[in-house]
């Protein structure tokens, strides 16, 4: 029998801080305003309430039962508060007041979310009806956007786990592209580690009707370009993912020069482990070949960000029931595909077991009537769809009962 109707979180007022958090859209690391809208609200219904962690994180614990020193098991939820420095251009009235500011990734509707979970924990707490014993976290963390050195990583090196104990963990992010109210789940790797390199060709520059007195170092680098893909198509077995691209190439700075150097910037991705030492292997092994052929120096900075994100089994489990309750088994998808994009949650998934999914946030046709057009998220005319805020915050709600042994 489906009960989920029984713990209904207050939609009006999610759609609220929705709103208020998107036109007031904070960067990583200084989500100051966002970060008092969390506290005093977790306060008002009876959090004990930390600030200050990762500089802006704060974390809220609610405590019944066995919970709290007397053991019991401990329950971890996390939500991202950070914008991108992307100039707004959907037009709504909630649009950012922040010019070059804007919350393009849904980090405000999942901030929401787990607030509206919040409030009804709190509801639940003050009227002895939180199931079983124990203790609930509630992450609120800064800085997801900043690749690897962002909040999460943050947040771990200033004892978060040590302060907060978990027994299991969880996150969610929006999906544009599924439909509302539809969940996506997978066990093991579901998103791709991340790394940036920097590869640097060293020649001597020249005039330009003089390419025999130079060392021409483009040469390398546009043999560079070329022969990367090559790793991905002859060095990494075809059943696993890789992906290298290259974001910038730079060199010289008018027509008739030989330059000095030439710089090719990667991002490079991959959904296992061992791949990504293969990756960092084979790209300095060919740059460095590359650059020793035609007779130019290299140097490569390799910079390594956000690990593969792998969900346990018995928690992907735990969530996936606790998704079928809210949803209908027709709209909760076990074994979805994974993706290359990448999370700092991996860096969390690390310490405790856990998962982390998917909810679908439409084809950015909602707010008050208006169609703004299919887009990803990181566009500039994408909003998070408010119909995703009541299953959210009813599905962590339905986790919590579950963990808890209600």
């Amino acid at each position: 029998m489906n009960t989920a109707h029984r713990f209904l979180p207050d939609e009006a007022a999610m759609k609220t801080w929705r709103r208020t958090i998107h036109q007031n859209p904070e960067l990583g690391f200084d989500e100051f305003a966002t970060s008092r809208l969390v506290a005093d609200s977790l306060a008002k219904w009876g959090f004990e309430v930390h600030t200050g962690i990762a500089t802006t994180g704060v974390v809220g614990t609610l405590s019944w039962g066995k919970g709290g020193s007397d053991g019991g098991p401990r329950l971890g939820l996390r939500a991202d508060m950070d914008a991108l420095p992307i100039q707004e251009e959907t037009g709504l009235p909630w649009a950012s007041r922040n010019p070059g500011h804007m919350h393009a990734c849904g980090h405000d509707g999942h901030t929401a979310i787990l607030l509206g979970a919040a409030e009804l924990f709190g509801r639940l707490h003050r009227e002895g009806r939180m199931p079983g014993s124990g203790t609930l976290n509630l992450i609120f963390q800064p800085a997801e956007e900043l690749g690897g050195g962002g909040g999460a990583k943050r947040m771990i090196e200033e004892g978060l786990f040590e302060r907060f104990p978990c027994d299991a963990f969880f996150g969610l992010h929006n999906y544009p592209g599924v439909p509302t109210g539809h969940f996506r789940f997978r066990t093991g790797p579901f998103m791709a580690s991340s790394d940036k390199v920097l590869i640097r060709f060293d020649g001597k520059g020249g005039h330009g009707a003089l390419p025999h007195m130079a060392i021409d170092p483009t040469l390398p680098a546009a043999a560079t370009v070329l022969a990367l893909q090559s790793i991905v198509g002859r060095n990494v077995d075809p059943v696993d993912m890789a992906v290298i691209s290259v974001g910038r190439m730079t060199a010289g700075k008018t027509y008739n020069v030989i330059p000095e150097t030439a710089e090719l910037e990667l991002s490079v991705r991959a959904l296992r482990p061992e791949v990504r030492d293969q990756l960092e292997e084979r790209i300095g092994e060919l740059a460095r070949g590359q650059g020793a052929a035609y007779g130019v120096g290299c140097d490569i900075r390799y910079e390594r960000g956000y690990p593969v994100l792998v969900n346990s089994a018995a928690e992907t489990s735990l969530a996936v029931e606790a998704a079928r309750e809210v949803a209908g088994a027709a709209q909760v998808d076990d074994d979805a595909a994974p993706l290359s994009g990448s999370e700092d949650f991996a860096f969390m998934l690390q310490q405790v077991p856990g998962c982390y999914l998917l909810i679908g946030n439409g084809d950015n046709g909602f707010g008050g009537g208006e169609h703004l057009g299919p887009c990803s998220v990181h566009n500039p005319h994408y909003d998070f769809n408010d119909a995703c805020l009541a299953p959210g915050a009813a599905f962590w709600v339905a986790l919590a009962r579950r963990f808890f042994g209600d």
